[in-house]
């Protein structure tokens, strides 16, 4: 038995079939939502984080079997394996998992695999390197990759480093899909809770543009009679 399939046979055992049927509901695997076609086990978070844990010495070819499965807990597990080793890497290995991440988004396609790995695995690797991807990322026809690319963000708002995160908002503005919006939305949100003065300038130029769910978002933790002045156009 190669360990890829000694993985699967334990995440069988761990699979729950009622539980599976709930998530395929709450991540939208209906025909035309989002995570159309989507296949569950029905396995727990924290489950899959003591699995990534006994098989993080586990080769990135086969980290990647997993990150190419049809089955969603499985490309969790990928995912966890891949911010491990990318933690724990010298240059050379945080290098090869970036381009084998960007290389695969078409695998990490739901909103929970995105906001998992993103800042982790592309905002950390750009830290200090060009930005330029993430660029190419936000006019991507793909709404995970544009998703990807406000997330990875995070990693630098942590640093108390805006810019790139307010460009690819503007760039957003105008999506038409609700998870991007609440994903702009989020990172607003916390630029605002370390410079609540940035977020504002940005609010007020662009507010009454901002989707609906974007600004909600954006201002969920302003005091209310201020917020209240945002949707209603009083700023």
């Amino acid at each position: 038995m190669t360990i890829t399939n000694e993985i699967r046979a334990r995440m069988r055992e761990l699979a729950d079939d009622e539980r599976a049927h709930v998530l395929q509901r709450f991540f939208k695997t209906g025909p035309g939502e989002y995570g159309e076609g989507d296949l569950f086990l029905g396995i727990t978070i924290p489950e899959l984080r003591k699995l990534a844990k006994q098989y993080r010495s586990v080769r990135l070819e086969e980290v990647l079997s997993l990150l190419t499965s049809r089955y969603h807990e499985e490309r969790v597990l990928a995912l966890l394996m891949m911010i491990d080793a990318y933690s724990k890497g010298d240059e050379a290995a945080k290098e090869r998992i970036y381009r084998l991440y960007l290389k695969n988004t078409r695998f990490i396609n739901n909103w929970d695999l995105v906001d998992l790995s993103a800042p982790r695995i592309v905002g950390d690797f750009l830290l200090t390197r060009s930005r330029e991807p993430l660029y190419t990322l936000a006019r991507s026809e793909s709404l995970w990759e544009r998703r990807i690319a406000i997330m990875s963000t995070f990693q630098f708002i942590k640093k108390s480093d805006y810019f790139d995160s307010l460009k690819i908002s503007e760039m957003l503005l105008k999506d038409t899909e609700d998870l991007i919006h609440k994903a702009v939305g989020w990172m607003l949100r916390e630029i605002g809770k370390s410079d609540l003065p940035v977020e504002e300038n940005f609010l007020r130029e662009h507010y009454r543009l901002m989707p609906r769910t974007m600004l909600r978002y954006a201002i969920e933790r302003f005091p209310e009679p201020k917020r209240q002045m945002y949707l209603k156009g009083q700023i």
